[in-house]
């Protein structure tokens, strides 16, 4: 798996992220969602029947920056607007929902560390 490759690891973080997830039970209903507003990395089922937009940055190190910090205000509004035209258009209504952050990165050696923050923030 390249490392130095953005779009590459960004798209292996999102698989390792749903395999990590669905090992705890949760269920994909998509990937990769694009609409007007924006893109959802994944869009999960909880155990409990609540709808988890999770985003999902892998990083090769946390050299410059933990990845979990670049969910600043501006791209947390545009996952809000996203996740609502998700709803809307695939007509869900009155269920839970939550945002989700799944990190991953690397150390030196290669070895992956994987955190996962539920209701990661509250738009």
């Amino acid at each position: 798996m390249p490392l130095t490759d953005r779009e590459a690891l960004g798209n292996w973080g999102e698989r390792r992220a749903e395999k990590y997830l669905k090992k705890k039970g949760m269920k994909i209903l998509t990937r990769n969602y694009k609409c007007k507003t924006g893109e959802l990395d994944l869009v999960m089922v909880d155990t409990d029947g609540t709808v988890v937009f999770v985003e999902v940055k892998a990083r090769a190190s946390s050299d410059f920056a933990e990845a979990e910090d670049a969910i600043n205000l501006p791209k947390k509004t545009k996952l809000s607007r996203t996740a609502q035209y998700f709803l809307k258009t695939q007509k869900i209504e009155n269920r839970p929902c939550r945002f989700d952050v799944v990190t991953i990165t690397f150390d030196e050696s290669g070895k992956e560390t994987i955190k996962h923050y539920q209701s990661a923030f509250v738009p």
